[in-house]
């Protein structure tokens, strides 16, 4: 171990020594670089270089460099790093040599590298004609931070304006800060102090003016803080509030809560987050009294500190505003209520709930619902047969939101009773979250699939709902064997949430039951959503080319084989295109599969070529004219003759740039609904007519 420990430090110490050795010579080798004739990108890159390795060696020729309009900036980029004062004397004098732009860049190099040997030649340049470099200069003095440096700043201050005087006032801030960081609180308090006697300076100057000479005076400075909230200017004041944050102290609480009464309402609103901030426990009568403003937005604003400063002595009053405050007061009042920590909020919350009535009785049961409070499991089930169906639908939401799977036989029994809608929905919503919890899933889909068997009519579709809501194996053996059912009230139901199944596992019961089924309207319903699998899921290609290839077999209606055409369009290879073909072998299919196979061709290729590949495939262009387009269900229909026009091309397959019609057409006309597209054309003159199920190849049959 000591061995390799040792060879480790050998071979770190030979590297050192090698780079030691090279960089001289690599240094050399650069500086050569930038007096040759070299270009202007080679020498940059032998600057940028040399920021990397250079010494006091490479300081006189990157000097020379420093008045090149197009090279000045990579030369002092490569000064600024070296650490030796032959760089800061180079700056200086060369500051009275260049002009234009490197004058104005050495100015910032001089700042970065706070060389205080150059405040006098930086100081002479504040009184200058030309502004760019008054207020480069300025920013300067700013960065070295001397008190020389603020002297010289300070000296001009008054006779300053415009962009100037900012640039000016920036520098003494920075100035202030270095000043105060070294330990001279009363030169920085002096420096803010003569920018806030500026007149007319700008509203961010007077605002950083005046939050530092709060903050350099410390306790001292509370007067200057009050003045300023309660003064006539809100910037002022919110600077001054905003300094009260950042001091810490008994006294500026005091001094918060004292102004708090005095100050106008919108300044008192600023003042409770103040108090808020500081978290200490004698701001919170001052909050909770703002919290029954009859001002809203103050009341409002008081609500939301509560969150963090309140406690179960606000239980009261919280409550009052959740139940009888304003659209604005109501929500702020409950998420208040939801973030208070203190243990005792609960069991204010569980007694009162145990009596309450009417609109009191839901916002606790929300309330209850939203802190997950399971001591108020109880009197929710008393709340669950309350006359109100709001209260009983609400208490069913909170039960399913802190309730764990042995309760789930208590609220399955409920299902065959419940008919109202709201709280239909709320039980539904409450056994599916607890059957998402549970750690057992396939022994909630058995509870569910036995519930199945006794349900009554009206609860059959909803359990099938929750069992998709579940997924697996069980659930979907369950669904199965209810759409093999004679019942017709259990087995149409069972077939639409096979339609909708969010896993690839069902794919074989749906060919299963389309093989079996003798229903005609069934099995198509059966074959479409094995297709819809085939086409949404992701799967390993092979797996997609054989359910393409079986549901091209099996398919009874030609209308369920053409949206076989959509997938294999998606998801174009060798095997779908082969399959496409095999496609053309059925008559009703033979033009739209041929047009697949172009359409399948031209992937990956620009429009100029799509024409080479159909007319390759067999198709010759036609003059194509879209006359209508209309994309919807039922009565509400979109017309999207414009969208479509600008896709469509002289053939008579319309490539989309997305595979879904509500990507492509402007939107989903009706959501959760299948749509059709419906459009009427021209064709060499003559008209046709086609009507394409949703996201299927938008392909137009030959009109005769």
């Amino acid at each position: 171990m000591w061995k390799t420990h040792h060879t480790y430090l050998v071979v770190a110490a030979a590297l050192l020594a090698t780079m030691t050795t090279l960089a001289p010579a690599q240094e050399a080798e650069l500086l050569a670089v930038l007096r040759s004739d070299a270009t202007i990108q080679e020498k940059s890159t032998a600057c940028r270089e040399l920021a990397r390795i250079a010494t006091h060696e490479a300081v006189p020729t990157l000097a020379a460099l420093l008045g090149d309009e197009k090279l000045s900036h990579m030369a002092r980029y490569a000064l600024e790093t070296i650490p030796d004062p032959s760089v800061d004397a180079a700056l200086r004098d060369a500051l009275g040599k260049v002009q234009g732009r490197p004058q104005l860049g050495v100015i910032g190099s001089l700042g970065a590298r706070r060389d205080g040997q150059a405040v006098p030649a930086l100081a002479a340049l504040l009184t200058g004609a030309d502004g760019e470099t008054v207020q480069a200069a300025a920013r300067a003095l700013g960065c070295i931070g001397t008190p020389e440096a603020a002297a010289a700043l300070q000296q001009v201050l008054p006779g300053a304006a415009g962009r100037n005087q900012t640039a000016i006032c920036e520098g003494l801030f920075r100035c202030a800060e270095a000043l105060a960081h070294a330990g001279q609180a009363a030169a920085a308090q002096a420096i803010y102090d003569d920018v806030r006697a500026v007149a007319d300076a700008p509203a961010q100057v007077r605002v950083a003016a005046l939050r530092g000479a709060i903050l350099t005076r410390g306790q001292d400075g509370i007067p200057l803080l009050v003045e300023a909230i309660l003064g006539p200017d809100y910037a002022l004041a919110a600077a001054a509030v905003r300094a009260a944050m950042e001091s810490p102290g008994p006294e500026v609480t005091a001094a918060l809560l004292d102004t708090l009464p005095k100050a106008a309402v919108e300044r008192q609103g600023l003042l409770i987050l103040a108090l808020a901030d500081r978290g200490a426990s004698e701001v919170l009568p001052a909050v909770l009294e703002a919290a029954r403003s009859t001002d809203q937005q103050l009341r409002v604003t008081a609500l939301r500190a509560l969150k963090r400063v309140g406690d179960a002595s606000c239980v009261p009053a919280l409550l009052a505003a959740a139940v009888e405050g304003s659209a604005e007061v109501a929500p702020a009042a409950l998420d208040a209520l939801e973030s208070l920590q203190d243990p005792a909020v609960d069991e204010q919350l569980v007694k009162q709930l145990a009596e309450a009535q009417g609109k009191t009785r839901t916002v606790l049961i929300e309330l209850a619902t939203r802190r997950r409070t399971t001591a108020a499991a109880p009197a929710l089930w008393q709340a669950a047969d309350d006359p109100n169906v709001e209260v009983r639908a609400a208490a069913l939401a909170g039960l399913g939101a802190m309730l764990d799977t042995a309760d789930l036989p208590k609220l399955i029994a409920r299902l065959n009773v419940i008919h109202e809608e709201p709280e239909a929905v709320a039980l539904d919503n409450a056994i599916r979250a607890i059957c998402l919890r549970a750690a057992d899933r396939d022994a909630v889909a058995t509870q569910m699939a036995d519930a199945l068997q006794a349900a009554s009519e009206p609860a059959k579709p909803r359990i099938l709902q929750t069992l998709a809501v579940i997924g697996g194996a069980k659930s979907l053996d369950a669904v199965a064997a209810a759409a093999r059912a004679e019942d017709e009230t259990l087995r149409d139901p069972a077939f639409q949430v096979l339609g909708q199944w969010g896993s690839a596992d069902a794919a074989p019961v749906l060919l299963e039951l389309h093989n079996t089924i003798q229903d005609e309207r069934l099995r198509s319903r059966a074959i479409r959503a094995y297709i819809r699998i085939a086409r949404q899921f992701d799967m390993e290609a092979p797996q997609r080319a054989a359910m393409c290839r079986t549901a091209l077999e099996v398919a009874d209606r030609d209308a369920d084989k053409r949206l076989v055409l959509e997938v294999l369009l998606r998801y174009p290879s060798d095997e779908m295109q082969a399959i496409a073909e095999e496609a053309a072998q059925f008559p009703a299919l033979k033009d739209e599969a041929m047009l697949v196979v172009a359409g399948m061709a031209s992937q990956g290729i620009n429009r100029a070529e799509l024409g080479r590949a159909l007319a390759q495939a067999g198709h010759q262009p036609v003059e194509l004219e879209i006359i209508k387009a209309e994309y919807g269900a039922g009565d509400k229909m979109k017309d999207v003759t414009a969208e479509l026009r600008q896709y469509a091309k002289n053939y008579r397959i319309i490539f989309l740039p997305n595979a879904s019609y509500n990507e492509s057409l402007g939107g989903d006309p009706v959501p959760n609904v299948a749509k059709q597209l419906k459009i009427k054309y021209k064709v060499d003159g003559k008209e046709g007519e086609v009507t394409l199920t949703e996201n299927a190849p938008v392909v137009l049959p030959m009109p005769k």
